[in-house]
């Protein structure tokens, strides 16, 4: 069996009304497919119902023609499921219904081996790219008026910005800068609290964009782009800790 790139296993159930065809697919997916961790296995849908509560699987192993509630009526029980689905069935009829129930993938009985692992081969695929973006934190957005519309940049985009009345000018790692109609305080209270700190009643800096510090009279930070920041003596101790919590070398 191919190996795959995730430390964890996708968990799982089984369900189907016929005993045979549980302990058929728990086995061949015990041999073949390592990846699949099976928690449990239901023989109606109440008791599907049951151990998804119990075990919050990510994968349910669903079988369509049960007594009392098939397959579909199953699903029709979540709003907003949070696992994935494979129909295990021997009817070949159900497809297209598979498929606008948000089915994952349609595996027909007797399992076909090499079929059974491309579909948990695409389950893996899904399954990681979930945990990427869950682990992976999205970058702020910071949206800009234009003249004739706006610009979306990202924080990371910004060197630092700096007061200007009721505005404030924007400098960016590009080397341009913008005046934008709106206060100090108020970007103050919109962007990252973890990669922005105010160091100045006049000014806002990005503090993986510091370049260099001086404590003489009073404090002055060198940015990236060569500009100089003033920072006010009450901060400086603040800045200091931020930057050693960005920095285990200072």
């Amino acid at each position: 069996m191919e190996t795959n790139d995730s430390s964890s296993k996708l968990t799982a159930i089984i369900v189907d009304d016929e005993l045979f065809g549980r302990e058929n697919l728990k086995k061949i997916i015990e041999t073949y497919c390592h990846e699949v961790e099976i928690l449990g296995t239901a023989d109606s849908a109440a008791n599907a119902q049951k151990l998804v509560r119990l075990y919050n699987p990510e994968v349910v192993f669903l079988d369509i023609n049960m007594p009392v509630l098939d397959g579909f009526d199953f699903l029709e029980e979540y709003d907003e499921r949070k696992f994935e689905v494979v129909f295990v069935t021997a009817f070949e009829e159900y497809g297209i219904k598979a498929v606008k129930a948000g089915a994952a993938d349609y595996l027909l009985k007797p399992i076909n081996i090499k079929e059974l692992k491309q579909a948990i081969k695409k389950l893996l695929t899904v399954h990681n790219k979930k945990l990427k973006k869950e682990t992976t934190p999205e970058e702020n957005k910071i949206v800009l008026p234009e003249s004739h519309g706006f610009n979306v940049f990202t924080e990371d985009d910004i060197v630092r910005m700096e007061a200007e009345g009721c505005y404030t000018k924007v400098f960016f790692k590009t080397g341009k800068n913008k005046i934008v109609s709106r206060t100090l305080k108020n970007f103050e209270e919109t962007v990252s609290a973890e990669k922005f700190m105010r160091v100045h009643k006049s000014h806002l800096i990005n503090l993986k964009c510091v370049k260099e510090y001086s404590n003489i009279d009073g404090g002055a930070l060198t940015m990236i782009d060569g500009s100089k920041v003033e920072i006010s003596r009450r901060k400086a101790s603040e800045f200091m800790q931020r930057i050693k919590s960005l920095y285990t070398t200072v």
